[in-house]
């Protein structure tokens, strides 16, 4: 079992800065990579910012020069830089971990969302 610990999360000016983490833990033999993704009310979930254990990211496209994404591959831990934080960010943001439990064995799991609200 692996367990994806999220933490960060909170109540913003537009304008602000936020950083979430995110702590995968459990049975990991590796993991190929970690990101986040969001969903607001009403809205589909989309993807924020993933980034592969060799460094490799991909980002949405709203948050694009405003986000940065990085890891730590020995705490198995994840980082999102959120900069210049408008409404539109504002989400549910939910940790989530492609991990290898064996060699040959792989899953995707899911921590349990944490809240960020930008408003003035």
């Amino acid at each position: 079992q692996v367990q994806l610990v999220e933490s960060g999360g909170g109540l913003v000016h537009p304008g602000g800065s936020l950083r979430l983490s995110c702590a995968a833990s459990g049975s990991i033999f590796s993991i190929n990579a970690m990101g986040w993704y969001r969903q607001a009310p009403g809205k589909q979930r989309e993807l924020v910012a993933r980034i592969t254990s060799g460094g490799s990211t991909n980002y949405g496209d709203s948050v694009k020069g405003r986000f940065t994404i990085s890891r730590d591959n020995a705490k198995n831990t994840v980082y999102l830089q959120m900069n210049s934080l408008n409404p539109e960010d504002t989400a549910v943001y939910n940790c989530n971990a492609e991990v290898r439990t064996t060699a040959r064995v792989w899953n995707s799991y899911w921590g349990q969302g944490t809240q960020v609200t930008v408003s003035s």
